[in-house]
């Protein structure tokens, strides 16, 4: 593609690699090797490019500007490595320093100037995991998913976060041990404030200079694949900081926001929203998605804060209805369509996820019928519902079992991830370990019940870290995980039972194979709320299943019986309540015969003792 026509590209919003385009790049010119800066800046009265090369204020080289609003300057003066920024006169005069939209490194916060970086072209070492993912995809495969802040998992001996090359070193076995599949990152573009956890950006190609280099990253994301672990990132589509020196107005007036105040600006979050109608905003954004999954080989793209951007009303401030009187930001969801629709054909087989809140929108559902479609969305309604039972005193769980049992009724209505987030365990809303009912042990039972039944109903899986051991204090972003809770032996059992759940469910291809339809799932009993006990059957198409039962309940029901749709010989494979997990039992149930009896429609019964807040596990060890 010739440069004008990529710049022709750009301004219709179809030149998804605009990153070639835009920003610096190494380039030779009568023989003068050198860099070429080009930066869209449409109504900018001037740009001058300063920069280490220039003396900064000294010698500013002034920019050229073409019928696209891109404006370029060459110069064999420039360095790799050395320092820039654009210096933009804006509509009226008022003359601003921006750093580049563009660039691919930026300095360490709290300073903000663009660095000149050459993309490096790594030898990857990964082709086996790409085949298998382009062969095998994801929706039949086990995804388990381990949430991490890059910035608070571990910190070292001064308080500064582990960079990448460190991570990769401990974070990567430490993942192997746990038998997750996946690692999710919370957003690792450069951000300038560590507050916002990443979610405000500043750089939407730039690889956060406080978790190391992009070359860190990329040797990071290999050895994860050479290890079988899957890399997912966070990125903010939606909005940005409202910082004068970034993105926010860049030549004076909406460039990258919309036209219109309110719809511009993001009261909520304190952030500016991005006018995704726009043609070179859609140019920049499905640049950036792609950029991180082929720069990187990512595996997954999470899409931050998707309500946000399809609804006018979802935010505080005032709102407008669209051309139809309604809510929907038409904008926001043709771009959606486009984003998904562009990355999946380029990289069919990486996974593009949306953290929705809503049930209006179909996100899941194919473009081609209407939908968004994404390959999975966060459940954020199972989410809350789980977590407000699960916090219940057990007397009065009872009476709101449906809290429980109802997302039997829309389980499968999209694709869904069964998210136990970082969003959970600050703000004052207490650890997972501190949201459990009772004393410390009935504490680590409610939650080795919970984890089990995450495991069990069908969906995906994400827990953000530390909530694997059970840390009893919320999550500090500016301090590493409560990694001495692991001298309490009541933690140190839970991280041992979250090993081994995690590696149950990789073994049991019933718990992943089927999890978008009823062929997958039978429900045994769903309303047993007067004992507070669920149970249900997952299964595949080949006949196997285990059967799942939860006693949310302190209290030890001996003889317990529920209907089974075999008849033969079952075994207990998981019982929470093991000693070796924290609990008292010294071993699980012995085997059990079925009975021949009616319990609803099952023809066969099976009887055992369903332990106190446990969670029991059953599979058939022999037909009848």
């Amino acid at each position: 593609m010739t440069i004008r026509d990529a710049k022709w590209f750009f301004g219709k919003g179809e030149n998804f690699h605009s990153h070639e385009l835009l920003g610096v790049h190494p380039e030779t010119r009568h023989n003068d090797d050198g860099y070429v800066f080009r930066v869209w800046a449409p109504n900018a009265e001037q740009v001058a490019l300063i920069g280490d090369f220039t003396n900064w204020y000294e010698n500013p080289f002034l920019m050229n500007k073409d019928d696209s609003g891109i404006w370029e300057f060459f110069t064999d003066k420039a360095k790799e490595g050395q320092i820039y920024k654009y210096l933009v006169t804006r509509r009226g005069g008022k003359t601003v320093e921006k750093t580049d939209p563009y660039a691919f490194q930026m300095e360490k916060r709290p300073a903000t100037g663009s660095i000149i970086k050459t993309l490096p072209d790594k030898n990857w070492k990964d082709g086996l995991w790409l085949g298998r993912r382009k062969r095998f995809g994801f929706k039949n495969r086990p995804i388990n998913i381990y949430e991490v802040h890059a910035g608070s998992w571990k910190c070292n001996e001064t308080g500064e976060p582990y960079r990448f090359s460190r991570l990769k070193e401990e974070l990567i076995p430490y993942l192997v041990e746990m038998n997750y599949t996946h690692v999710e990152f919370l957003p690792l573009m450069s951000h300038p404030l560590d507050m916002s956890w990443g979610y405000q950006l500043m750089g939407y190609f730039a690889f956060e200079q406080t978790y190391g280099t992009p070359e860190e990253f990329q040797d990071f994301v290999e050895t994860c694949h050479l290890n079988n672990i899957g890399v997912i990132l966070d990125w903010v589509p939606g909005h940005f900081i409202i910082n004068d020196d970034a993105l926010a107005y860049f030549d004076g007036t909406p460039t990258y926001e919309y036209d219109d105040y309110d719809r511009a600006h993001n009261y909520r979050w304190g952030a500016l929203n991005f006018d995704l109608g726009k043609n070179q905003v859609q140019s920049f954004l499905i640049s950036s998605a792609l950029f991180w999954i082929e720069h990187y080989h990512v595996d997954g793209i999470r899409v931050d804060a998707v309500s946000n951007m399809l609804y006018l009303d979802y935010d505080e401030g005032p709102w407008s209805p669209n051309k139809d009187g309604g809510n929907r930001n038409l904008e926001g969801y043709a771009f959606l369509q486009k984003l998904n629709s562009v990355v999946k054909h380029y990289h069919p087989d990486v996974m593009m996820i949306a953290e929705e809140s809503t049930a209006f929108t179909p996100i899941t559902l194919p473009i081609s019928e209407g939908g968004l479609g994404f390959d999975y969305k966060w459940n954020m309604g199972w989410m809350n519902d789980i977590l407000r039972f699960y916090e219940k005193d057990p007397i009065y769980r009872q009476f709101e079992f449906n809290l429980v049992t109802f997302s039997f009724m829309y389980v499968f209505s999209e694709n869904f991830i069964l998210p136990f987030s970082h969003d959970e365990v600050v703000h004052g809303k207490k650890s997972m370990m501190h949201k459990m009912w009772g004393d410390r042990y009935n504490q680590f039972a409610g939650l080795r019940n919970l984890y089990t039944y995450q495991i069990c109903h069908p969906g995906k899986k994400l827990l953000f870290m530390g909530s694997e051991f059970g840390q009893f204090l919320e999550w500090k972003y500016n301090e590493q995980l409560e990694w001495s809770n692991l001298d309490d032996p009541l933690n140190k059992k839970m991280q041992d039972f979250t090993r081994f759940l995690n590696q149950f469910y990789k073994n049991n291809k019933v718990l992943w194979q089927i999890d978008d339809s009823y062929d997958g799932l039978d429900i045994i009993d769903a309303d047993n709320s007067s004992e507070t006990v669920l149970s249900f059957i997952r299964k595949n198409s080949k006949g196997d299943l285990l059967v799942c039962v939860f006693n949310m309940t302190p209290i030890e029901r001996k003889n317990f019986t529920i209907g089974v749709p075999i008849s033969g010989l079952y075994e207990e494979i998981l019982n929470t309540e093991l000693e070796a997990f924290g609990g008292v039992w010294k071993t699980t149930n012995q085997n059990v015969k079925t009975q021949q009896r009616l319990w609803k429609h099952y023809e066969h019964t099976i009887s055992f003792t369903l332990p106190a807040l446990g969670a029991s596990i059953w599979k058939i060890k022999r037909r009848s």
